[in-house]
């Protein structure tokens, strides 16, 4: 793959620096490098000797680009007006309009998972993160520890020469280990960031976030009242470090992972954003549904034979909402819309940097939309997430009252007074055209994103030549990827080799595959031949254009029905079958008209299954439902709290 990417690219790799790596050796290296030898006199006195530095060790071409990696949070296939939804997206269309789309590109459906498998290059199960990180087991596959042998795009880069940096939510460190002695091995900047500045869970607030720099919690720089948001900050944050490295370290390229918590509840934007989507959604969840899809059929975003997937009958249609809620539950998507254009103008704002510095051009930026589809914890809406997400009872006349008394009423929507969620069946308008949500790895509308890439950069050994290392094209890629295929193209378009060790330990294999094959050629045949997913006990697998699914025992637009959790077996789970060569949107199913093919895709799953660490099928149930008492815990049974003791 390596003298691939140097005849598409061109050699990135500095000739003569280290012949092991530049001059074609395809001997896989050891990170880190060792130091290059001294080539000092050292005799006996001072006047016998020469003194002489040891030459620096330069893995890299002083033209290797830098890397933005984007990806925000909790975001439905069929929300951006960048392909045909209905929430204003500037910077993933510019970034688009810069580059090449991809819309048949894959998440694991749920936070950590996804992230872990980003930044590793492999599945999430084979490194632990078969599961978010509060709800880890002692089953191999969700541990919610990244193993060594699982070096991270941030180690491996930094390896190489990057400076790099993450900014906004992790969501990978154990949650045992979140004290202020550690340990820290599993924090952003022990898996390789040289700054971390963001939050470690999977959400907080962004008007009063839990903040980290590095390993050390701090607080946010301003007050609400002063204007402060989380996003806005980060933003702001991945700017300073961009021009400190144009300052100090202008030979060093830059690696900057920025993943905001937007649009993860709670949602959270200042009244002016939302108030951009007044009225824009009175017509209700089925009527943007049907206007979405005929939007991305019109522009050739999906193909014009897909079908639209019709509403669940366990889902909520708009005729049922009363008319008295009406008002409240269009008010939770307009916040949720003012926050996904935010969010998004805030990675823009990052993009706007390289552009003023430079940089733009030579620079990969890698978009992913979200991390999972859109999420349908909300259940019915609500002015506290936790109260949906944690099932307590409580009525639209309960929450109306508690938002009119205390609150100002609708207008405290999205401030820092209620941690709101919008109706679970608003996110599944913003998967359209796919069945399901976040948290589904049976169904698209759970793990299937938009995702762009851009490197405008002209190919420099084409004298004369203005021909781009990505050159733009509106017709989107429809090779089948997954998340676990980003660090392979990284890999690849910087043209450093996958180390056999790092720090001593001896690397797992990539499981993802490079999409640098698809940057100019949009009808390439895919080289991904199959792939896992599976979230809590739901799942499926895809092989050479069939996926074979099982929804699993949870609903997540439904409040938790005990019965079925606690009679779910999966060996009696009914299998789907969906031919998607024909079938984009998995709108027939065909299970029962070829069996033999269901048998078939059973079989690699679960080859898929074992050989990824996802068996038992159901452990990521197993804390966080069945034995919450064996999840993680500290060991303590009582503490001694002193005066003056902070999180900080």
């Amino acid at each position: 793959m390596w003298m691939f990417s140097c005849l598409l690219l061109g050699p990135i790799l500095a000739q003569g620096e280290d012949p092991s790596v530049a001059n074609g050796e395809l001997t896989p290296p050891d990170l880190p490098f060792p130091p290059m030898p001294s080539k000092a006199v050292v005799g006996p006195t001072l006047a016998d000797s020469v003194n002489s530095w040891p030459p620096k060790r330069k893995p890299l071409k002083e033209d290797a680009p830098n890397i933005l990696l984007i990806m925000n949070d909790d975001v439905g296939y069929g929300a951006p007006e960048t392909f045909g939804g209905p929430i204003h997206t500037p910077t993933l269309s510019k970034v688009a309009q810069h580059g090449v789309s991809y819309n048949r590109f894959h998440t694991t459906a749920i936070c950590s998972p996804t992230r872990a498998s980003l930044l590793t290059g492999r599945n999430s199960h084979n490194v632990g993160a078969g599961q978010i990180t509060e709800a880890a087991s002692g089953f191999p596959g969700y541990t919610g520890t990244i193993p060594k042998s699982a070096a991270t795009l941030a180690k491996v880069l930094s390896g190489y020469g990057y400076d790099t940096a993450a900014f906004g939510k992790w969501h990978n460190t154990p949650v045992d280990d979140l004290m202020k002695s550690g340990p820290f091995d599993q924090y952003p900047t022990g898996l390789g960031f040289s700054y971390f500045y963001g939050f470690l869970a999977g959400e907080t607030s962004q008007y009063n976030p839990r903040l980290y720099e590095n390993t050390n919690p701090i607080e946010p720089p301003r007050k609400p009242e002063e204007g402060y948001h989380l996003t806005e900050d980060m933003a702001d944050q991945a700017i300073k470090l961009i021009r400190a490295n144009r300052a100090l370290t202008p030979d060093r390229p830059f690696f900057i992972y920025f993943a905001p918590g937007g649009a993860h509840g709670p949602h959270h934007v200042h009244k002016e954003w939302a108030d951009k989507y007044k009225g824009k959604f009175d017509m209700g969840w089925e009527k943007l549904r049907n206007i979405t899809f005929e939007k991305q059929k019109a522009m050739g975003w999906i193909p014009n034979s897909t079908k639209l997937t019709p509403i669940d009958p366990t889902m909520v249609k708009w005729e049922e909402i009363p008319e008295e809620q009406r008002a409240f539950q269009l008010r939770l998507m307009e916040v949720y819309a003012g926050y996904l254009e935010h969010t998004d103008t805030q990675d823009g704002k990052v993009v706007e940097e390289l552009e003023r510095q430079g940089l733009f051009n030579n620079t990969l930026i890698i978009y992913v939309l979200g991390d999972n589809g859109a999420s349908a914890e909300g259940i019915h809406g609500t002015i506290d997430e936790l109260l949906a997400e944690n099932a307590l009872p409580s009525t639209y006349q309960q929450q109306m009252e508690v938002l009119n008394r205390d609150f100002g009423g609708l207008d405290a929507l999205g401030s820092q007074h209620v941690d709101k969620m919008y109706h679970s069946s608003w996110a599944w308008a913003l998967d359209t055209p796919f069945k399901s949500t976040k948290l589904v790895a049976a169904h698209f509308g759970g793990m299937r994103t938009p995702m762009v890439m851009s490197w405008p950069k002209a190919k420099k050994w084409k004298k004369g030549s203005t021909e781009k290392v990505i050159k733009h094209d509106p017709t989107p890629r429809s090779q089948f990827h997954h998340v676990c295929d980003i660090a392979p193209t990284i890999y690849e378009a910087v043209g450093v080799q996958f180390p056999t060790r790092v720090e001593g330990a001896k690397q797992m294999p990539l499981d993802g595959v490079s999409m640098v094959y698809t940057w100019n050629n949009v009808s390439v045949k895919e080289r991904k031949s199959a792939q896992y997913f599976e979230v809590m006990g739901s799942r499926g697998v895809y092989k050479d254009g069939w996926f074979a699914s099982v929804f699993g025992p949870r609903i997540p637009w439904a409040e938790a029905n005990e019965t079925r959790m606690r009679e779910w077996n999966p060996d009696t789970d009914v299998w789907e079958l969906y031919d998607l060569t024909r079938d984009f949107s998995q709108a027939e199913d065909l299970a029962k008209e070829m069996p033999d093919q269901v048998a078939k895709m059973k079989q690699i799953f679960l080859m898929e299954a074992t050989a990824n660490k996802v068996l038992p099928i159901g452990a990521g149930l197993y804390t966080i439902y069945y034995h919450p008492e064996e999840g993680p815990h500290s060991p303590l049974t009582e503490w001694k709290l002193y005066e003056g003791l902070t999180r900080r």
